[in-house]
């Protein structure tokens, strides 16, 4: 297709993008990758050009896999602490001297730069579903420049992006694979719905067969399961939700478990503000570990991923996450690839 249609857009969740143009994304970041392997640089690709990283909450693999790829492309990245600048803020959540309005924000640094990044989610819109990608939306709205979501309440695309490129690296194929992304307990119940919402999005437009498992009470966006379905009607895979752990498991070719929060968590109209029966929820099903046992489970040739940081025994044993059927480091690297991907076909 033609890479022209890129130019200037936002990626803000894959729902935003067709089947071709994510796979084309795909194939970008394997010939970057291939390309760099080899020691070609591609410091031409995006010569002094300046992307803007605004960071609402901590970072380790998304920050330097966006910086270190601004830099391999030629251009540079800003780190922005919303803490030490007037906070962008929407309106009627502006405080004097303290904030600045989102729609202000975008537009002087649509014209000081070529690109917004953001990461937002959880306490810094109080947990009220959706909206940091509200947010994020608004910056899409004002910003002359294209908007990136580094991750926010709902969406987190560039990891489903090395989500699935890493499965075409590891198995070859999208075709039968079965795809199984579950919840897995950790003691810390302040996980964002984002990568699992995803993950499962992306598994289920490369046409996977997709088995989302979780404990009740963990259910995801109706928006995103109904999308998933439209997607596995569409491209010739298959979606279903299982309660069962080591069902969902049996004869699977990825395993991707991990933790994200309870409905209670959330503020009305979403969830009920109860971080009681949010702690209840997770407390009640410890047994949700991805540990040796399960993974004799799963197919022979199968793999473990997860987007780290990996609560070490509680989602996932030593023994897993180290073994020789992790890709968890591999995914991580590909987070670089996917970015520099976009950021060429966007950012040019």
């Amino acid at each position: 297709m033609k890479t022209d249609s890129f130019r200037g857009r936002d990626f803000l969740t894959l729902l935003d993008w067709s089947k071709e143009e994510v796979e084309t994304v795909l194939d970008v970041a394997l010939d970057l990758k291939r390309r760099y392997a080899i020691g070609e640089r591609h410091d031409h690709i995006l010569p002094a050009k300046t992307l803007f990283m605004i960071f609402y909450n901590q970072s380790l693999r998304t920050r330097n896999s966006f910086e270190a790829g601004m830099t391999q492309l030629g251009g540079h990245a800003h780190y922005l602490d919303p803490s030490k600048i007037y906070t962008p803020a929407l309106p009627g959540k502006e405080v004097a001297y303290s904030t600045e309005r989102v729609s202000d924000v975008a537009r002087v640094l649509s014209r000081m730069g070529d690109a917004i990044s953001i990461r937002c989610y959880g306490d810094p819109v109080d947990w009220v579903y959706g909206g940091a990608h509200e947010m994020i939306r608004n910056f899409a709205y004002w910003a002359d420049i294209p908007v990136l979501n580094m991750e926010c309440d709902k969406y987190h695309p560039f990891q489903a992006l090395a989500d699935i490129l890493t499965v075409k690296e590891k198995l070859g194929t999208f075709k039968g694979v079965k795809f199984v992304m579950s919840w897995a307990y950790s003691p810390s119940v302040h996980k964002p719905r984002a990568v699992p919402q995803s993950a499962i999005i992306a598994a289920a437009m490369m046409g996977m067969e997709v088995v989302l498992a979780h404990p009740k009470g963990m259910e995801l966006d109706d928006e995103v399961l109904d999308a998933c379905r439209n997607y596995a009607n569409r491209y010739g895979g298959s979606f279903e939700i299982s309660h069962d752990m080591r069902e969902a498991f049996q004869g699977a070719h990825v395993v991707y478990p991990k933790a994200w929060c309870a409905t209670p968590i959330f503020k009305p109209p979403v969830g009920e503000d109860d971080h009681q029966k949010t702690q209840e929820i997770f407390d009640a099903n410890k047994d949700w570990i991805c540990d040796a046992e399960k993974m004799k489970l799963i197919d022979p040739e199968g793999i473990y991923m997860h987007c780290l940081p990996a609560d070490r025994s509680y989602e996932v044993t030593d023994e897993v996450i180290d073994g020789p059927r992790s890709v968890v480091f591999d995914e991580a690297e590909n987070r670089l690839h996917v970015q520099k991907a976009v950021m060429s076909l966007v950012m040019r």
